[in-house]
């Protein structure tokens, strides 16, 4: 029997938004050995889909699911109604979604989740992706842990409506 995965994504970032990648290892050149480096959340300044600036530090103190999405990449469309009935599935006093649409203009996200009928939180940056952001393909998803510990990310679409995301986020 074989199995086939697919993994999908879109390679057309918003060059303007994005910064320089900052590694999640760094090579120690003294004795030639990797070393892992703690990727921690990261300051990012945000607008809410009232125009309300959001810093992505004040989700510290809870889990927190980060989706970079665009309303133009189809893989993006494709994994949203899965985000949608996780963050339905957990409890919003421990865990947090922040939807970072890197579509050129907000209102375009904006009009695609209300189309849709999705009630997941949807952000837009105000300034360039701090550099943990700065992915080869959206889809991309990062999971934080309640003290902003980088405990999972994910480049291209998935399933997140399973019980291992589910356990994952309680």
């Amino acid at each position: 029997m074989f199995v086939i995965v697919a993994l999908m994504a879109c390679g057309e970032n918003s060059a303007n938004k994005v910064d320089s990648f900052s590694r999640i290892e760094q090579s120690n050149t003294e004795n030639n050995t990797a070393s892992a480096v703690k990727a921690v959340l990261p300051e990012f300044e945000l607008l809410d889909v009232n125009g309300t600036p959001v810093n992505l530090k004040n989700f510290k103190g809870k889990k927190l699911f980060v989706n970079l999405w665009a309303s133009w990449c189809p893989p993006c469309r494709a994994e949203m109604p899965s985000i949608e009935k996780l963050y339905k599935s957990l409890d919003s006093n421990k865990v947090a979604f922040v939807m970072v649409s890197l579509d050129d203009n907000f209102e375009k996200a904006k009009k695609y989740v209300s189309k849709k009928k999705l009630k997941l939180p949807i952000y837009y940056p105000q300034r360039s992706l701090p550099g943990m952001f700065n992915v080869q393909s959206i889809p991309a998803s990062f999971i934080f842990d309640e003290s902003g510990n980088l405990i999972q990310a994910i480049e291209g679409s998935a399933d997140y409506n399973t019980s291992q995301f589910r356990d994952m986020l309680k």
